[in-house]
């Protein structure tokens, strides 16, 4: 049972910087504009929030649920989501920065990346099936036994991702980008 349970309220301009904010419960909270980077959020569940405009960098989620959880505009750098709870994770990422990022382990399925920095991310032995990655950026991510089957990936780009060791499986790619699937096998592809 959590410490502190916070419904329908609004968090706007608040900074939580370097702070332990444990065990808590969030129903329908909004966070907009507010500064909560390398702040201690474990054991807390978040349901049916949005954060909007928030620095969440280096966020420590430590068995955090994240239910129904929409992130706009957030810088979220180095955020290991690999420790949060892995039966409760429903998320949305829109026009946010999550490079350095870890998704390692974590099962992912059916979630919407829009315009997202997703820089050297770690989506390694992680499952995002039917996942949508609307014009994102992957430079240098790691995808290594990744299940990514029925993705799409259209319009993302910077991507490396090798069939050999990834489950890509009616995975939908464009024409333009097809060449980050080839990279493993330094192969010369000439017009």
């Amino acid at each position: 049972m959590s410490d502190t349970f916070h419904e329908n309220k609004n968090f706007s301009d608040i900074s939580y910087y370097g702070k332990s904010i444990t065990n808590r419960e969030f129903l329908n909270c909004n966070f907009s504009n507010c500064d909560l980077s390398s702040s201690d959020f474990s054991s807390s569940e978040f349901s049916s929030c949005v954060f909007t405009n928030c620095n969440l960098s280096l966020l420590v989620l430590e068995d955090v649920a994240l239910n129904d959880v929409k992130f706009i505009d957030c810088k979220m750098t180095g955020i290991d989501f690999s420790v949060c709870n892995k039966y409760i994770f429903t998320v949305e990422f829109v026009n946010s920065y999550l490079d350095l990022s870890s998704f390692y382990g974590m099962k992912v399925i059916q979630t919407k990346f829009t315009e997202c920095s997703l820089k050297e991310v770690d989506f390694e032995e992680a499952d995002f099936r039917e996942s949508m990655f609307i014009n994102c950026d992957f430079m240098r991510s790691n995808f290594m036994h990744t299940i990514l089957e029925k993705c799409d990936f259209r319009t993302s780009y910077d991507f490396s991702i090798d069939p050999a060791t990834n489950r890509i499986r009616k995975a939908k790619f464009s024409k333009s980008e097809i060449m980050g699937l080839l990279d493993s096998y330094q192969i010369i592809v000439e017009p």
